[in-house]
């Protein structure tokens, strides 16, 4: 008997060594904040232990305040909020400092405020549902989920119909056949001498769908056509040169210097081989001796500085 008593009494010491009592005793109570989780220690510290082993007694020191302010929060009302218990927090007592001041609450918007009017609360639903079938809860969406009846269709059969026919076939052509029938009255309507301009509707009755667009004209506003056209005949019959030369020039010039690089890039020594006998000025920008006068492009002719006549 006395051995029995003796490990009951070991086992108890062990278990109270490993796990610590949640009843703590201070010589001062705390100041405890619960709606900030603060607590205030002004007890006295022990400078012996603090010597001897710093660390271990800071520890002990923050797991029995931390031990208070827990035993504080199991006090305090709770409620349930989506199968968590949740304890319900005071208003915080001591003033903590900011950087910016705290936000202003938003204003309500109109739905919230005709929720408010009404009555109407917004209830989340649960992530989990519960499954016949498998007799065990399932996610509502996503992955293996649940069969949620509130989503369920069914397709809702009159009791006088055949189960042997075709339900959507049936009314596939029975709108097939009402487009037809929409489609011959308009074509009937408009066969008319004056294209249905003139024909007498039915009363309630809508406009044709599907009948095709009227074509748009393509032409443009005709006085400023006519405009155009009679600045080009004045001018015609103005006398003044209907090309311009100096235009023309310069884009023949620029003709001449964009074959001129290309042949360049093409051949890349080209630029280093020095032209024998005289210097022709037949590639000089501005030169429109041979524009003017005989053949036109590059190689000499009449007129030029470097052919011969």
């Amino acid at each position: 008997m006395a051995d029995i008593v003796e490990n009951v009494l070991r086992e108890a010491a062990e278990k109270e060594a490993k796990y610590k009592t949640t009843e703590v005793i201070k010589d001062i109570d705390l100041d405890i904040d619960a709606g900030n989780l603060f607590t205030y220690d002004s007890n006295p510290f022990d400078s012996k232990k603090t010597r001897s082993n710093r660390e271990a007694f800071l520890k002990d020191l923050a797991r029995d305040n931390t031990q208070l302010l827990i035993n504080k929060i199991w006090q305090l009302p709770t409620e349930r909020i989506e199968n968590v218990v949740v304890a319900q927090l005071p208003g915080p007592s001591t003033p903590i400092p900011r950087e910016k001041p705290v936000p202003k609450p938003k204003p309500e918007t109109k739905w919230e405020k005709y929720a408010k009017i009404k009555g109407i609360q917004n209830k989340k639903k649960s992530r989990m549902v519960w499954d016949e079938e498998s007799k065990t809860y399932k996610p509502r969406w996503g992955y293996k989920r649940g069969r949620d009846e509130t989503k369920s269709f069914a397709l809702v059969v009159p009791q006088n119909v055949d189960p042997y026919e075709d339900q959507f076939a049936k009314k596939m052509s029975e709108k097939k056949e009402r487009d037809y029938l929409s489609k011959a009255l308009a074509v009937a309507k408009t066969s008319t001498a004056s294209i249905g301009k003139f024909t007498d509707k039915l009363p309630k009755e809508k406009a044709p769908k599907n009948m095709g667009k009227k074509r748009k004209s393509n032409h443009g506003d005709i006085k400023t056509e006519m405009t155009r056209q009679m600045d080009i005949l004045n001018n015609l019959h103005s006398g003044r040169p209907i090309v311009d030369k100096t235009k023309a020039a310069n884009m023949q010039n620029r003709d001449w210097e964009s074959e001129r690089s290309k042949r360049r890039r093409e051949d890349p020594e080209l630029h280093r081989k020095k032209p024998k006998g005289k210097r022709s000025n037949q590639g000089k920008k501005g030169n429109l001796r041979n524009f003017k006068g005989g053949k036109k492009g590059r190689g000499g002719g009449g007129g030029g500085r470097g052919g011969k006549s």
